[in-house]
């Protein structure tokens, strides 16, 4: 999860830095941009990977709980 909200952090920091560089007329923007882009989904996606495998553990538990009572 701690990876998750680091990869979603660094996206954030290097799309305003595409827009910072926008602004400037400079043609370095584009690779902020994406670099920016591919970090953040990749963070939502471990995010998102790591919200469900949580899901899971509980429900196994909770099924292994039941099974032994």
């Amino acid at each position: 999860m701690r990876r998750g909200l680091w990869f979603i952090l660094i996206g954030i920091a290097f799309n305003f830095l595409g827009y910072y560089l926008m602004e400037g007329d400079e043609f370095k923007y584009g690779w902020a941009m994406v670099i920016g882009t591919v970090a953040f989904g990749t963070g939502f996606l471990f995010v998102i990977y790591s919200l469900m495998r949580k899901m899971d553990r509980k429900a196994l538990l909770k099924d292994r709980s039941e099974t032994e009572e």
